[in-house]
C-alpha cells in the first residue's frame, strides 16, 4: 500500500466514523446509518475525482467500500464508548479533513495543476462529504457557518506549498500539511475563533 492510499483510506474511516455519529444523533435507522456514513466517507473524494477526470477511486477499489463497512459497524457496536458523540463527531471529522485535504491536493498536483487550483481541489475534497452529510442530516453545513474549517483547509494547503518549494519530503510533508489543518481548527474550536461576521448584531439574532 503506497502512503497516498495509506492516507486515503485513515480518511475514509475518519469521514466514515463521522457520518455514522451524524445518523446515530438523528435516531436514523441501519441503513440510513450506513448510507450518511458511504456518502460521508467518499463524497469529498468523488467530488474531487470527477473535477480533475480521474478515475473515481470507490468505484474501482473495493477496499473502500471494505473499510466503510468496518468502520460502520465498529462505531455502532462501540457506541456505548463513544459517549461524547458531539466531541467524537468533531475529532474524527477534523481528522478526516486533515487528511483529504492533503490528498486532494497530491492528485492535483499530480496533473501539474496550479497551486491556488490544487488548494481548492483539496479543499473540496476535505469539506464536500461533510458538506452532503449535513444536508442530508437537515442540518446547516459547518462550511456555511462562521466556523473556521475550509480556512483551515487552506492554511494547510498553503504549509503544503512552502514545504514543497523549499524541498521537504512528499511523505514529511503531508504529514505536516495535514497536522496544520487539524491543529488550526483543534485551536479555532478551543478559543471559539470564527471568521468575521457581515451581520449586524439583530440581523444576526434572527
Amino acid at each position: 500500500m503506497d502512503f497516498q492510499l495509506y492516507l486515503d483510506i485513515l480518511g475514509t474511516i475518519a469521514f466514515a466514523i463521522s457520518g455514522v455519529l451524524t445518523a446515530m444523533r438523528k435516531r436514523m435507522d441501519a441503513f440510513g446509518i450506513f448510507i450518511i456514513a458511504f456518502i460521508t466517507a467518499v463524497g469529498g473524494g468523488t467530488l474531487r475525482d470527477i473535477l480533475i477526470k480521474a478515475p473515481i477511486a470507490w468505484m474501482h477499489n473495493l477496499t473502500y467500500l471494505y473499510v466503510i463497512i468496518a468502520s460502520t459497524l465498529f462505531a455502532a457496536v462501540f457506541r456505548s464508548k463513544l459517549i461524547y458523540f458531539r466531541r467524537s463527531l468533531f475529532l474524527f471529522d477534523t481528522i478526516g479533513i486533515g487528511l483529504y485535504t492533503v490528498i486532494g491536493m497530491q492528485k492535483a498536483i499530480m496533473l501539474e495543476l496550479p497551486a491556488p487550483i490544487c488548494i481548492a481541489v483539496g479543499t473540496i475534497s476535505a469539506c464536500f462529504g461533510g458538506v452532503l452529510r449535513d444536508i442530508l442530516c437537515n442540518e446547516i453545513p459547518i462550511i456555511f457557518r462562521k466556523e473556521i474549517y475550509a480556512t483551515a483547509c487552506i492554511a494547510g494547503g498553503l504549509v503544503y506549498f512552502a514545504l514543497n518549494y523549499i524541498g521537504v519530503l512528499v511523505s514529511f510533508n503531508a504529514i505536516i500539511a495535514g497536522s496544520v489543518v487539524i491543529v488550526v481548527r483543534l485551536l479555532a474550536v478551543i478559543f471559539k475563533l470564527q471568521l468575521p461576521s457581515i451581520y449586524q448584531a439583530d440581523e444576526a439574532s434572527d
